[in-house]
């Protein structure tokens, strides 16, 4: 190639214009662009202002939300609660001065379950009443006395008096085992078995004692006094046996009407009256015995 060629070639490429390409998004596809990125901007100015709202109506802080506080040892809730599910707690206690109320429109269920998931104790509170199962059940005062304890075995009250004020009284289908048994001032005290055998025991002894009233013994069959190897007696300034069968006299003896009778005793310890006469008349009225 000349000369006059190569200068010829590098003035047509000198002469002709650089091709410029354009890099990015134009037209419409812009528009569309802007349009989504102010319709974000929007939704996150609206949900930080509806963050802003709840974090301000729940009364959210560092310690808590609402009435929910987070202390060292817990939770603290102040004012009235709603749990609408099981709550599972280790200690549950109110405010130092205020009562804590637990509150149901039908029950309230305490249950205490075992390693194996299994229930030992329940406390039910509801409509119906208050029913509790469990071992054992034990009542202390404040200075850790025994009060009233209960369990498969035994049921022992520990107070120093039971006070029973039914107008009917107690009823116990086994034994009682007391030290001291008495009614009110003014009151009756009453033991009585309607169907059965009413039997009172003592190593020692049996007292018993109405210091202004009267003390009656009613019973459809038998009345035994029995000591074995001591005495009964019979200490009063009067002492009166109604109803006391009377002997009839043989023909041989007085036939006069008596207004004066003996008490005579029979071989198998019955008592039956005599008329009296100058001596004894129960050998000829001792027909009672037979």
């Amino acid at each position: 190639m000349t000369q006059e060629q190569c200068t010829h070639r590098n003035n047509v490429q000198s002469s002709e214009k650089p091709h410029v390409y354009k890099v990015g998004i134009y037209g419409w596809r812009k528009r569309c662009l802007y349009f989504f990125v102010l319709l974000l901007m929007i939704l996150i100015l609206v949900n930080l202002a509806l963050t802003i709202w709840i974090l301000k109506v729940m009364n959210f802080t560092i310690d808590g939300m609402g009435n929910l506080r987070i202390t060292e040892k817990g939770l603290k809730l102040e004012g009235d609660s709603e749990f609408l599910q099981p709550l599972y707690a280790k200690e549950i206690q109110s405010r130092p001065g205020s009562p804590l109320l637990l509150q149901s429109s039908k029950n309230v269920s305490i249950n205490i379950l075992n390693g194996k998931n299994q229930l030992v104790t329940q406390l039910i509170a509801g409509s119906s009443g208050v029913r509790a199962r469990g071992k054992m059940l034990e009542v202390k005062s404040s200075t850790g006395k025994l009060l009233f304890s209960a369990d498969d075995q035994e049921v022992v009250v520990g107070a120093e008096r039971l006070r029973v004020t039914g107008a009917e009284g107690a009823v116990f289908s086994n034994s009682v085992e007391t030290p001291h048994v008495r009614a009110e001032p003014f009151k009756e005290l009453r033991l009585e078995s309607p169907t059965r055998s009413l039997y009172m025991e003592a190593p020692k002894g049996i007292q018993i004692l109405a210091e202004a009233g009267d003390i009656q013994a009613t019973c459809r069959s038998d009345l035994r006094l029995e000591s074995k190897d001591g005495e009964i007696n019979l200490d009063a300034r009067r002492i009166r046996l109604l109803r006391l069968p009377e002997g009839k006299a043989s023909p041989s003896g007085t036939t006069s009407r008596q207004t004066v009778y003996e008490v005579c005793v029979c071989p198998n310890g019955k008592l039956f009256l005599s008329q009296a006469g100058k001596g004894s008349t129960c050998q000829i009225s001792n027909n009672v015995c037979l």
